[in-house]
């Protein structure tokens, strides 16, 4: 008996996490199968993502301003998008863009002014100085 109880417990929680509408075991089962592909979908349109960015930035510096603030430097080979992408990052991270520049002379250049919406982990400040990190796969 306890042991259907805790089946349904991890049903249950299996269903809230998939969101899925279903209280059949097997169509529980079968959404839980679709979230994990979806999410594996994501993960690999992250990858092309973060490798493209790989490839093309040269040069990340962050520099601390004062309280909530950082300088964010950044040099890359010319790109379609590129700053869309560095804009979409810097969203990512929660962070707004006080002050830009961009240079496209021979290579994508834009230096910024960045105010941090959440304290940003000294963690993400130690890696984008150390510049990009491949991911394991």
């Amino acid at each position: 008996m306890q042991r259907g109880m805790a089946l349904r417990k991890k049903f249950q929680i299996l269903r809230a996490l998939t969101k899925s509408k279903s209280v059949k075991k097997r169509s529980i089962i079968i959404d839980a199968l679709l979230y994990i592909y979806k999410l594996r979908l994501q993960v690999e349109a992250i990858k092309r993502e973060y490798q493209y960015l790989l490839d093309h930035i040269q040069e990340v510096k962050v520099e601390k301003l004062e309280t909530g603030y950082m300088a964010v430097t950044i040099r890359c080979k010319k790109g379609e998008e590129m700053m869309v992408s560095i804009l979409e990052a810097f969203e990512k991270l929660d962070v707004n863009v006080v002050q830009a520049k961009a240079t496209c002379k021979h290579l994508f250049g834009m230096e910024a002014i960045v105010e941090a919406n959440n304290n940003i982990d000294e963690t993400i400040l130690s890696r984008a100085r150390a510049g990009p990190v491949v991911p394991e796969a």
